[in-house]
């Protein structure tokens, strides 16, 4: 199997910040590897990884804060627009995914965050 990625062969000169810098909503992007659905959460069996980041999804747009996921193919993009996460899909491949970005800035890489270090994200101080 080949896990490389040739939608993306160059990067991206310039990002575009689609988030209003005046607002102050907190937003979370988690940049995804291929899934059969937005959620993951549509095959005979449960990933109990993605049911749980589902579930801490939820519970912050229950709090009001934004939180955003995207995948390659349906939110090329996205991908392609954040040179963060382009330069770490470049040089890890699909290892890097999933990616997951407060406020613009990546936190996490190849796994989903913990409900404790989106919330020390969202704070202000992160730590990789």
């Amino acid at each position: 199997m080949n896990d490389s990625i040739s939608l993306f062969t160059t990067m991206p000169t310039t990002a575009v910040n689609e988030t209003n810098i005046a607002d102050k909503t907190a937003v979370i992007e988690l940049f995804d590897p291929p899934m059969c659905c937005p959620t993951g959460l549509c095959g005979p069996e449960l990933d109990q990884t993605l049911l749980d980041v589902s579930e801490m999804i939820q519970s912050l747009q229950t709090e009001g804060i934004a939180v955003e996921r995207y995948q390659m193919t349906s939110h090329p993009y996205k991908f392609m627009n954040n040179n963060d996460v382009m330069r770490l899909v470049h040089e890890q491949q699909m290892a890097a995914l999933p990616i997951t970005a407060v406020h613009g800035k990546v936190i996490k890489i190849g796994a989903y965050p913990t409900l404790e270090e989106l919330r020390i994200a969202l704070n202000g101080s992160t730590n990789q």
